[in-house]
């Protein structure tokens, strides 16, 4: 019963048991048949991970500096960490070309078995701890700076991971495997005790909502009903056409789910941390179908900060139509990190 409900908002899930064959044995499943479109300035990259596995990056450096009174000082490198049924181009879109043009270098990860990254041997791409430390793994062999960590949805679960290893490590005074950071940014996140919260409430205060929820993602109709995949992810304004191309894209993105259900339940709620030096930001939207204002909350009393709830936007708030809104929040919140 538990795992049925705790699939209804984010089924990307798999709550069979797992068989691992050797990490590096890839399943045979197809990657996305066709390749999102890179946009000028952005480069796909291949980073192999110790398992041998290959991990989609999708690059794009600084390209300079937009904002008159910004200071000459270097900024902290943009790592992205994408949600169930996304992969690295939902960031490509709008937001690496915006924040590159800020003088940001920015890197969108496909998390294993999602987008043009290799799919591990078993029925799930993996867990909360493989997920972190396959991003650690490309920070530490690629970057120079601690970058900021963005997160959306379960992205953002899995960043609540990496910190809490980060000061795991700090106190037990074991290697370093998870490299510092200069922040995160948790957008629409699921919050540290994850779903189960949210079912609960939607499934006794918004009993309409909950049963959309459950056909939309559950049962995966977001991806051949329209009106469902914009309610689920979009806000009402945005255009049949953009939803239908997202639509496709989100259908090719998970060849694979991203967890396994219990082996997740066993890790939540995400360790609780000490005060901690790395800063964090909670950032919501007022018109998000799936991670409500609640679960905002909670997320935002775990790290000891007051969240932001952007208006006018939904739950895909970088693929939105007012996706600006969400951005410039970030970059005002990234501008006061130099302060």
């Amino acid at each position: 019963m538990a795992a049925t409900l705790l699939s209804l908002l984010h089924p990307n899930f798999s709550s069979e048991k797992v068989y691992r064959k050797p990490v590096a044995v890839l399943i045979n499943a197809q990657k996305m048949r066709v390749q999102y479109a890179l946009k000028q300035g952005q480069n796909r990259l291949s980073h192999q991970l110790p398992s041998g596995l290959n991990m989609e990056v999708i690059e794009q450096k600084s390209s300079g500096n937009k904002d008159p009174d910004e200071t000459n000082s270097e900024n902290p490198p943009l790592v992205f960490v994408h949600g169930s049924y996304h992969a690295a181009w939902c960031w490509a879109e709008h937001w690496l070309p915006f924040f590159s043009g800020f003088g940001y270098d920015c890197y969108a990860v496909s998390l294993l078995g999602q987008g043009d990254s290799d799919a591990p041997a078993g029925s799930v791409a993996g867990s909360l701890q493989t997920h972190a430390g396959d991003i650690a793994d490309f920070i530490h062999k690629n970057l120079g700076l601690p970058p900021v960590l963005l997160g959306h949805s379960f992205g953002g679960l899995i960043i609540q991971y990496y910190i809490a290893s980060i000061k795991s490590e700090q106190l037990l005074e074991k290697g370093k495997l998870f490299p510092n950071l200069t922040g995160a940014v948790l957008v629409c996140s699921v919050p540290p005790s994850g779903n189960s919260g949210l079912v609960w409430r939607y499934l006794f205060s918004k009993p309409v909502a909950a049963f959309k929820v459950t056909r939309s993602l559950a049962a995966k109709a977001f991806q051949t009903s329209l009106s469902l995949c914009k309610e689920t992810f979009f806000s009402p304004t945005m255009e049949d056409d953009l939803v239908l191309r997202y639509q496709e894209l989100m259908k090719e993105s998970s060849t694979m789910p991203l967890f396994d259900l219990r082996k997740l339940n066993s890790s939540l709620p995400v360790p609780s941390v000490p005060k901690s030096s790395i800063e964090v930001l909670v950032l919501g939207a007022k018109n998000d179908f799936i991670v409500d204002a609640e679960g905002l909350d909670e997320t935002g009393r775990f790290y000891g900060v007051t969240p932001i709830c952007v208006e006018g936007v939904a739950h895909d708030m970088m693929l939105d139509c007012s996706w600006e809104k969400g951005a410039k929040a970030i970059l005002s919140w990234l501008n006061g990190l130099k302060n």
